[in-house]
């Protein structure tokens, strides 16, 4: 047998021996996992962001070369979750304006100083939603109050149901949603750089939800105010 063809098979071995350890190794509820865009489906309750799976990015015009994008990288959110569906639901997020991250250190710093974002003045940004306009199925216009610098104006964004299922590790209710947007920065007093960098920033947002347990009731039936999130 030549010394080529003993690789080859001694390779594939490898190979096969690998893919059976991932496949033990994967359940397979996460192997034939789906999710239901049926907003019936949802139990209604409070949600709150899964720490770890979501994204909010910023990109602005930088010199007509390209869209520069830069990341918030600290955030928490929560969703109330009628059982009107996305029409009657409402979601609230901050964001720790000190997490921008824009993989420039020096940058960072800017963006952070009292010309921009000013953090030591104005640590959060915050996005409250006042209305949702369905545009099809799973899908509409949310619009919100968004609060940067200490400045409120509205925003729309074009956002997406992705999903509802419980999910196949934790077994918890679990929503998926997108949402892009923009906004001038300069309504925010955010001017700074201007035109080398550009007055339009969109906005990406990557987010799943996971449902919370219900507050616990006294005997007489009044929900306990005591409550607070873990």
């Amino acid at each position: 047998m030549k010394k080529h063809s003993v690789h080859a098979i001694v390779a594939r071995a490898l190979w096969i021996s690998v893919l059976a350890m991932v496949a033990s190794c994967t359940p397979l509820q996460v192997v034939t996992h789906t999710v239901s865009q049926s907003e019936t489906r949802v139990p209604p309750g409070q949600y709150e962001l899964d720490p770890h799976h979501w994204s909010i990015t910023f990109d602005v015009d930088h010199l007509k070369y390209s869209r520069f994008t830069m990341r918030l990288d600290r955030a928490t959110a929560n969703l109330n979750w009628d059982e009107g569906g996305l029409d009657r639901s409402s979601v609230a997020a901050t964001i720790d304006a000190a997490s921008v991250d824009t993989n420039v250190p020096l940058l960072d710093k800017l963006v952070k100083g009292a010309d921009m974002f000013d953090v030591a003045r104005y640590p959060q940004i915050r996005f409250v939603s006042t209305r949702f306009e369905r545009t099809g199925d799973a899908r509409g216009t949310l619009t919100g109050d968004l609060t940067i610098r200490g400045i409120t104006q509205p925003v729309t964004l074009d956002a997406m149901f992705n999903g509802f299922a419980p999910d196949p590790l934790t077994k918890k209710d679990t929503l998926g949603f997108s949402a892009e947007g923009h906004f001038s920065r300069a309504r925010f007093g955010l001017s700074t750089w201007f035109p080398a960098v550009g007055d339009e920033v969109n906005v990406r947002i990557q987010a799943e939800f996971v449902r919370q347990p219900a507050a616990p009731e006294h005997a007489s039936g009044v929900p306990d105010m005591s409550f607070k999130r873990a």
